[in-house]
């Protein structure tokens, strides 16, 4: 899962960064709105860390104008920005109408500072379970379980061991199961920008998986990329 930190104190969003990719995401930083918002339109993220007192004007500016922009025809298509990309206000406005003003302008959640990590981490977990569709928080593909809190799989009821790149390969094409994504796609959702990416490495990861899971659990289109079923086989 990769998130989007918008942040402008550095010490913040470095301990940011660094809590969020000790528990499995991918994790990208910008320091100001003009940043992020054209971050937002080159790349795909599955959530937005978003503090409201930044440098070169407001996060509630760039929350408006992400829900206000126009959806994108494709899901291919990165010159527009996804406005149903699940937002988290983090930051120290934690009066209540200003909690009420940050959901009504479109906010998923909101969480005012100091925070205790876990408990941001928890909160993520849940808004990207919501914009996924699950109320449960376990992911039940055939017979495969996963628990993204835990970062645990189990196969017909034993424990699955795996790499934290393959665990999150296997998060990536689960919540976009039915649907083929690319090799670039799933990096996408793996990696961030400062991130060395080898050339064959979706591939292995996905040998892996193969191997462990079964042969017909990620399927291939030859030429396009790969995908999960959207049941399974």
């Amino acid at each position: 899962m990769r998130i989007l930190v918008v942040e402008d104190d550095a010490g913040i969003a470095s301990g940011l960064r660094t809590n969020l990719q000790q528990r499995g995401y991918a994790v990208d930083v910008c320091d100001g709105v003009a940043a992020a918002w054209s971050a937002l339109r080159a790349e795909r993220f599955d959530a937005v860390l978003l503090d409201l007192g930044l440098a070169d004007g407001d996060g509630s500016e760039l929350l408006q104008r992400l829900r206000l922009s126009p959806a994108a025809d494709s899901p291919l298509q990165t010159a527009l920005p996804d406005p149903a990309t699940p937002v988290l206000i983090v930051t120290a406005r934690d009066q209540v109408h200003e909690r009420i003003a940050g959901l009504d302008q479109g906010a998923d959640d909101y969480l005012a500072k100091p925070f205790d990590v876990d408990e941001l981490d928890a909160r993520l977990r849940a808004l990207l379970r919501r914009a996924a569709g699950r109320a449960s928080p376990t992911i039940r593909y055939g017979e495969i379980e996963v628990d993204p809190a835990a970062r645990t799989v189990r196969r017909q009821g034993r424990p699955v061991e795996m790499s934290p790149r393959e665990f999150s390969v296997l998060l990536v094409l689960l919540q976009a199961r039915g649907r083929v994504l690319s090799r670039a796609q799933i990096e996408e959702g793996l990696y961030s920008w400062d991130a060395a990416i080898e050339s064959n490495a979706v591939e292995v990861h996905i040998h892996h998986l193969r191997r462990k899971l079964g042969a017909t659990c990620i399927q291939t289109m030859r030429g396009v990329g790969y995908f999960m079923p959207q049941e399974s086989l």
